[in-house]
């Protein structure tokens, strides 16, 4: 069996319709799990309570950047091996990712405010989230703007390719500039511990909640936009004939 055989649309719809349900049964027992189990943690001795933002904070700013990184995949997949399925999970991702970035721009800035005395600061880390924010954005306006799914497809593609720049500067500009007041990454495969087990179980639990409910999305989305396009493909077949 080849992975590639789920580009074919009525396979997908197929295999998709039958996990759907078994993602929504994980992610409903997981990301609830997770965010109720991260509010119960005991207060941290410096930041006191502010510290249970976390558990929003960075599985949504890992989903953000790794959203756009599937983006990428999907539509060089697309752009090389002109797969439909790729290009229309492509799109079907982008408000997920968008919406994501919000969700960590948001809890940042509440989390900062009291640990920075600021609500903003043109941090590099920050700053980046914020451009690929408007790439997420971009690539939607794009998709929109242009009729021609095909074309459509390339042209976003080739944005996915150039915003992926700014994917990996929001993952690494702590690493590339020291003047940022955002912190490092708080899990990392480096030896030495960086956050308290009491911290890291509930939250490796909701980045868990909120992988599977990107997977749940992505698929839903994805199969409703084979399903516009083979309603946009009878219709014009209709009024050709």
């Amino acid at each position: 069996m080849s992975i590639w055989e789920y580009a074919n649309p009525v396979k997908f719809m197929r295999t998709s319709g039958a996990v759907l349900p078994w993602l929504v049964g994980a992610t409903a027992i997981c990301l609830p799990a997770g965010l109720i189990w991260g509010w119960s943690v005991p207060e941290d001795y410096k930041q006191g309570a502010t510290v249970k933002i976390m558990f929003l904070h960075v599985p949504s700013a890992m989903m953000a950047i790794n959203i756009w990184v599937m983006m990428l995949v999907a539509s060089l997949i697309w752009l090389i091996r002109r797969h439909h399925v790729s290009a229309l999970a492509a799109r079907a991702a982008a408000p997920i990712g968008a919406v994501m970035t919000v969700v960590a721009l948001v809890t940042g800035a509440v989390w900062g405010q009291p640990t920075w005395g600021t609500w903003w600061e043109w941090d590099p880390r920050l700053t980046s989230f914020l451009i690929l924010l408007l790439f997420y954005l971009g690539y939607m306006a794009l998709w929109s703007a242009i009729e021609n799914p095909d074309s459509a497809a390339d042209l976003t593609g080739v944005m996915c390719l150039v915003g992926s720049v700014f994917a990996f500067l929001s993952r690494y500009a702590a690493h590339f500039w020291n003047q940022g007041l955002h912190q490092g990454s708080t899990i990392s495969v480096a030896p030495g511990d960086r956050i308290s087990s009491v911290y890291s179980y509930p939250l490796y639990t909701c980045m868990l909640g909120f992988f599977l409910l990107f997977v749940t999305l992505l698929l839903i989305r994805t199969r409703t936009e084979i399903r516009r396009r083979r309603t946009a493909a009878l219709l014009a077949r209709e009024m050709r004939a």
